[in-house]
């Protein structure tokens, strides 16, 4: 383990053909729908960029504002999808699920190849999100081989997207 605080990171273990769910933290300020600073998305772009490189099946996850359970378009992150494309140079696929672990995400997750990149939409719009619910835990562990928590902005909170999801992913 590289890590003082006895935590694996990233560079502990072999990535390559893992489909690997990052939780990001993509909470970024938006105007009328447009990105007024992506100093969130940057600050995640190491650890996508080192996961996409070591031919990773990167599959990101964040939440966006307070939707209360219930998918609000204004809080979407598809205007994230498309910030990352730009700042990594390679197609950032959007999942647009309402659900956020639907057909939609299933099938993208089901065609990657090494080195590819999804985003699902906000994981706030599942009600079960903020309350640590086991169901969308389970969802969004079956997507994947590998859990990744990127975003310190929310690691302290108890939800499925940083907490639950560990307990289903070996």
């Amino acid at each position: 383990m590289s890590s003082a605080l006895n935590k694996m990171t990233v560079e502990d273990f072999d990535v390559k053909g893992k489909r690997v769910l990052v939780r990001c933290d993509f909470n970024v300020k938006m105007e009328n729908g447009v990105i007024t600073s992506d100093k969130r998305i940057v600050a995640s772009l190491p650890t996508i960029q080192y996961l996409i490189k070591n031919g990773a099946k990167v599959i990101l996850c964040s939440h966006l504002g307070k939707p209360k359970g219930q998918p609000v378009p204004e809080l979407s992150l598809a205007p994230v999808a498309v910030r990352l494309s730009e700042l990594l140079g390679q197609e950032v696929k959007f999942a647009a699920d309402p659900e956020v672990v639907g057909p939609n995400a299933k099938a993208a997750v089901a065609e990657m190849k090494d080195g590819d990149v999804i985003l699902l939409e906000n994981t706030r719009y599942r009600a079960e999100e903020t309350k640590n619910e086991d169901a969308f835990s389970k969802d969004l562990a079956s997507l994947c081989d590998v859990f990744v928590n990127d975003a310190f902005g929310t690691a302290h909170r108890a939800h499925c997207s940083n907490v639950g999801v560990t307990k289903y992913v070996d």
